[in-house]
Formats: structure tokens, C-alpha cells, sequence
């Protein structure tokens, strides 16, 4: 709409005065005042406006049935009747103040609640430690000066870092693949790169296995793509599913190497031939195991020499590397797909400098002859742990990779002994309902090569009189650190190559 004010006026003048125009009547103009605006001056008071009332009240007609106070929905108390539920239930989840130290002779122990006490802990995902060690520490800190703490936005935006490019070039040579591609985190990348690829692909079916992360389950339910659940870990039953899908319909078979949980290692192999004998494309996830399995540390995959038959193979930077982020990588076009159309990775910050530069430290640490060694001890300590619950005569779950879980049915139940481990300065956390299904609640151990057999000594001591204080009933072989029928002391030699002993970070 034209000024009505300077369209009232001679053109030639308007053209020759404007500047004088605009700062005299410049703050009566809703438009101009923007430009130039001034406290207490009110903006909307045009002359026009207040000469030509195009506003006015409504008739009183109008308003006699309207009703001040409204009965509105009474969200608090929703939330709380949600929140009392998870607790009556045991399943409420609470986070214990426990700050992690890093300083050589102190990890893997902790600072625990407001007195700060001292406890050991024992389910952290920092397997090997590698988020304390000198070499990633020193890298992380040398790319806060040199670029700063903060990526400054998505790549897109704020610019794809070379540091990005060399860590994503080295996560593809890690797993014998054209490409590579960082997230924020692997429970995006797992939930970005399967609702995209099943979105995409027209048609497409999921076979997925019953015992999946729930970052994969998320990413099948946003694809809508119909979908087909195997159990777990079982090729027999895989194959029966895919044996009646169509041959020429697009088809995605989704897994884990080792189960988080469970401890559990897939059958690779036979399961990924399966799924390329039915024309899928395999996705499998490799989170518990990179950094961890094979010579290089690039999961189970390469340990059995068959990263070959996996197509899309997705990793976490968080756990054995000691970072945060994960990873896919893959074939270049499926990758550069994934990049193009992926939500979850267009519009998501991108990972910061001191966390790409100590990621890039960590995995050529891990696949370096210091890192093999660091696996040997841990393999060594875990199995420690394993023989010691076994001999003690406390309930384990069979687990054939490094993860330790005990079960204590109840969630009731597995809280208060966890609750007594942390009294007697041992910190494991209680799994639960939705973590794990109601009736196999446990703990979850996750012993690393810094843990000592001192510490796991102690940890069944705590143990076993935890299980007692709780009234929780075991086969219980030792009476006084003794073997109960013949009194022999218990002993059990623990064999591994001492891993390279590196300076303490300044």
C-alpha cells in the first residue's frame, strides 16, 4: 500500500526533500521508525492510522458469552502420574553424581555423589580407556587452540573441516570401505541411515533382529517401511523370513555383532550370507565391538575376516575410543545417498574440533601394536572376572565377549544391590525395564585393562555380601576367600603381555 502521507505530496518534492522528510516525520512511520527507533517512542502511532481508525472494539453482543477462566488440561498432573508409575515400578531411572578420574593411578575409580567419595566403577563404555590416554588427550587439546571448541554449526553451513575429512577417510580405511560418515552421535547415525535408506528405496522390507538397540528400532518405525523380526541371533529363522519376499523388492537385514546387553556375538558370517543369497543389503552394527575386536580393532568383522560381507557397517566413537559420535560407512553412493538426504545428519551441528581430533587419535592408537596390547590385557581382566564370579558361585549370563552381566531378577531387587555395591565403594548401574525386558533385569559389568585383580577380589567380596544383605540366594563355592569342601586358599594367576607404560599427561 503507497504512503498515504508522501503520496499526498509533489513527487519532484518528495524526491528533492527526502532526506529531510525521513528525519522529521521518520518516527511516525511504522515502516522508517524500524530503521531508527527510539526509547518511548510508540511505532504503530502513524497519523494516518490515527486519523482513519481502521481498529475498533467488538460489539458487546459479541463478548457477553465469552468465559475468562477456562478448564484447561491439567498437564502437570499427567506428568506426575507418568513419573510416580516408573517409580512404583522400579524403573525410574536415576543418574548418580559420579565424576569419572582420568589422572594415572586413580582411573578407573571416581568421585562419587555431593562428599565426593572415592568408588570404583565398573560399567562405564570407555573400555579400554582411551578417553584418558596422553595421545588423545594431547590431540584433543591442541585442536581447542588451534580451532576452538565449537564446530560453529552443520557442515553445511559452517564448512566441512579437514580434521572431518581425515577422520572420515581413516574410519573407511578402518573398515576396507570407499567412504565414511560422521554423527553426532551412532544412535542418529543408526536412526538416520535406515529411515532414509527404507524410505528411499521403493518398497523396501526390513528383517531386523528381535535384539536390537533401540536406535535401530527407531530408525525402522520412521521409515514406515514394513518390517519383518527375526530372534535373535537366529540365521535358521532369518532365512525363513526372507525365503518367501520377493526377489526383486529392495530388502535391508539389520544387527549387531555383540549385544550390549547380553554380551552375545552374532553369526556373522552365515547371517550375512543369508541376507545376500535373498538379494538384502546387510546393516550391521558394530558399536560394542570397534576398537575392541580384530587386529586393527574394527570390530568382529575383521576379527573373522569377513568385513567384506557387510554393506553398511555402523560404529560409535563414544565407547572404546573414548569420544562422542558415531559413523556408517559404506559404498561412495550409498554414503554421498545418505549425506544428501538424511535429516538427522543435515541438520545436526557437526562434531567439534577437540572431539574429531581426539577420535582421529584414538582409532590409530587402538589400531596400533600399543592398542593390541591394551586388548590382550582386557581380554585377560574380563575372563579374571568371569572365572572369579563362576568360582564364587554368583550367577553370571553366558557371554562370550567382554561384557559381564549378572542376573538378579526384579528391579526392586537389582537396585538395592546395586545400591549396597555403591555403599561398599563399587559403582555398577541397576538395568532395567526398558533396557532390558521385565523379569531379566542384572548388572552389567564392564571390566577394563586399568581394573586390577585386587579390584575384582574386592569387587566379589562386595558381592557376595551384597547378595546376602538382600536375602538373594547363589550356589555360593567360597567361605572366607576359601573353597567351601576342601579350604584351599582361592588364587587364580592372571596371564597377560604388560601393555606399553605411557607418561602421565602434564
Amino acid at each position: 500500500m503507497p504512503c498515504p502521507f508522501l503520496g499526498s505530496m509533489n513527487q519532484t518534492f518528495v524526491r528533492n526533500y527526502a532526506s529531510v522528510l525521513v528525519k522529521q516525520y521518520g518516527n511516525f512511520c511504522p515502516i522508517f521508525s524500524r530503521g531508527f527507533r527510539t526509547l518511548g517512542v510508540d511505532e504503530t502511532k502513524c497519523p494516518f492510522i490515527q486519523k482513519n481508525s481502521i481498529i475498533s472494539e467488538a460489539p458487546k453482543e459479541m463478548t457477553e458469552d465469552i468465559v475468562e477462566s477456562v478448564n484447561t488440561y491439567k498437564y502437570d498432573k499427567f506428568f506426575s502420574e507418568q513419573i510416580n508409575a516408573k517409580k512404583k515400578d522400579y524403573s525410574y531411572r536415576i543418574f548418580r553424581k559420579v565424576s569419572r578420574l582420568a589422572a594415572d593411578g586413580l582411573y578407573p575409580q571416581a568421585l562419587e555423589g555431593t562428599e565426593n567419595r572415592r568408588v570404583t566403577v565398573w560399567c562405564a563404555n570407555d573400555y579400554l580407556g582411551a578417553s584418558r590416554h596422553p595421545a588423545v588427550q594431547d590431540a584433543a587439546i591442541s585442536a581447542i587452540k588451534s580451532y576452538g571448541t565449537g564446530a560453529g554449526g552443520t557442515r553445511n553451513i559452517a564448512g566441512n573441516s579437514q580434521m572431518t575429512e581425515k577422520l572420515e577417510s581413516e574410519i573407511a580405511n578402518l573398515h576396507k570401505k570407499p567412504a565414511a560418515l560422521i554423527f553426532s552421535s551412532c544412535f542418529v547415525a543408526n536412526d538416520a541411515t535406515l529411515s532414509t535408506l527404507a524410505k528411499i528405496l521403493p518398497g523396501c522390507i526390513i528383517y531386523s533382529d528381535a535384539g536390537n538397540h533401540a536406535s535401530m528400532i527407531q530408525g525402522i518405525r520412521n521409515s514406515r517401511a514394513p518390517k519383518h523380526i527375526f530372534r535373535h541371533n537366529d540365521p535358521s529363522h532369518l532365512r525363513e523370513l526372507l525365503s518367501s519376499s520377493p526377489a526383486s523388492v529392495p530388502k535391508l537385514v539389520v544387527f549387531e555383532t555383540v549385544h550390549s546387553m547380553s554380551g552375545a556375538i552374532c553369526p556373522l558370517e552365515e547371517m550375512c550370507n543369508i541376507a545376500h543369497k535373498y538379494g538384502a543389503l546387510t546393516f550391521v552394527d558394530e558399536v560394542h565391538a570397534v576398537g575392541l575386536y580384530g587386529k586393527h580393532g574394527a570390530g568382529i568383522g575383521e576379527e573373522r575376516g569377513v568385513e567384506n560381507l557387510i554393506d553398511i557397517v555402523s560404529g560409535t566413537l563414544g565407547k572404546a575410543y573414548g569420544n562422542v559420535g558415531g559413523y556408517i560407512a559404506g559404498s561412495s553412493l550409498l554414503v554421498d545417498t545418505v549425506r544428501s538426504l538424511a535429516p538427522g545428519f543435515i541438520f545436526t551441528t557437526a562434531l567439534p574440533p577437540p572431539v574429531l581430533a581426539g577420535s582421529l587419535a584414538a582409532i590409530r592408537l587402538l589400531a596400533s601394536e600399543e592398542g593390541r596390547s591394551m586388548r590382550a590385557k582386557h581380554q585377560a581382566i574380563v575372563r579374571y572376572l568371569k572365572l572369579s564370579l563362576l568360582v564364587a558361585g554368583l550367577p553370571q549370563m553366558p557371554s562370550v565377549s567382554h561384557i559381564v552381566p549378572v542376573p538378579i531378577t526384579g528391579a526392586d531387587k537389582v537396585a538395592l544391590v546395586a545400591e549396597s555395591l555403591m555403599k561398599r565403594g563399587h559403582y555398577v548401574q541397576a538395568i532395567n525395564y526398558p533396557t532390558v525386558a521385565r523379569g531379566e533385569e542384572r548388572l552389567r559389568f564392564a571390566p577394563g585393562p586399568h581394573h586390577t585383580p585386587e579390584m575384582i577380589d574386592s569387587l566379589i567380596t562386595a558381592l557376595i555380601e551384597s547378595f546376602h544383605e538382600n536375602n538373594i540366594n547363589f550356589n555360593q563355592f567360597m567361605v572366607n576367600g576359601a573353597c567351601r569342601e576342601c579350604s584351599m586358599e582361592y588364587k587364580v594367576d592372571i596371564a597377560y603381555e604388560e601393555p606399553f607404560k605411557y607418561p602421565i599427561a602434564a
